[in-house]
């Protein structure tokens, strides 16, 4: 019998976790089937409990339903309950785990796929909101040198703060207070913000570039976004977009559904949209 597994979010038809996921499956020799669910907002539960009917084994989570799944877990990964979020739901009888992969992809594209180490270097993390709290865990746990969350908002910031034990490498700081300085350049500057969604670029400033810098942008396949032209413009040579983030926290949930961790590079590859 066919295993079953799915994605939801609202809008969906642009997910590309369906081809994915069924990629995957096809290159390990995996019998399974992936549909992409229109999320209802307000039915969260009514639907997967609906789905979970049906024989639904695994469920992905995109915007804007990752808290609801936060809520529906019963049992929470601890990336998961730190990001307060979940992204991941595999279904064991009436069990029902939470994980949370997006900020384990990130580090994993970041050091396997881009060769860049996190250990001893200076990040810059643009913003306070979900995508951020997902990330700084697995990324503290690289043991950075420095850590810095830049913010508009000081209430967001402490909120997210709260969630972490004191870290001498954690510093939160206003965009405004990123000031020129000899230590104003940062190794990575990570861009966690929706602003790419919307072409906009954060308020960042240009100084905060090195020319060997990476300049990383969560948001995937919107070709080069005013955050990283913005990068270029400022010098920085190595500009990339989440595409390989994406592929990676995708293989996360994969390897725990199936047992087996696929190839990520050839989608990779296969998905990188020009950065023109």
């Amino acid at each position: 019998m066919t295993d079953l597994y799915a994605v939801i979010g609202n809008p969906i038809a642009q997910s590309k976790s369906p081809f994915i996921h069924k990629s995957f499956a096809e290159q390990s020799g995996q019998d399974l089937d992936y549909v992409a669910i229109l999320g209802e907002p307000g039915r969260f539960r009514e639907q997967i409990d609906d789905w979970r009917a049906r024989g639904l084994r695994g469920l992905n989570i995109t915007a804007p339903f990752k808290l609801d799944a936060f809520a529906y877990a019963t049992d929470l990964s601890p990336e998961a309950e730190t990001a307060g979020a979940v992204n991941c739901l595999t279904f064991t009888g009436e069990t029902a785990r939470g994980d949370n992969f997006d900020g384990v992809g990130l580090v994993r594209d970041i050091i396997a796929n881009l060769g860049t180490e996190i250990c001893g270097r200076r990040l810059l993390l643009l913003g306070s909101g979900g995508a951020t709290r997902g990330a700084l865990s697995p990324l503290l746990q690289q043991a950075p040198k420095k850590l810095v969350v830049a913010h508009r908002s000081d209430e967001a910031a402490a909120a997210l703060a709260a969630l972490f034990p004191p870290d001498p490498a954690l510093e939160f700081k206003r965009y405004d207070a990123l000031a020129p300085a000899e230590d104003s350049k940062f190794d990575l500057i990570l861009n966690a913000t929706s602003s790419s969604l919307h072409g906009a670029a954060p308020p960042v400033p240009p100084y905060v570039f090195g020319v060997d810098s990476l300049a990383y942008d969560l948001t995937y396949g919107k070709g080069l976004t005013p955050f990283l032209r913005l990068a270029r413009e400022a010098g920085t040579k190595r500009v990339v977009d989440g595409v390989g983030m994406l592929v990676e926290q995708a293989a996360e949930a994969f390897a725990l559904w199936r047992g087996v961790r696929p190839d990520t590079k050839p989608l990779i590859e296969k998905l990188t949209v020009p950065l023109t």
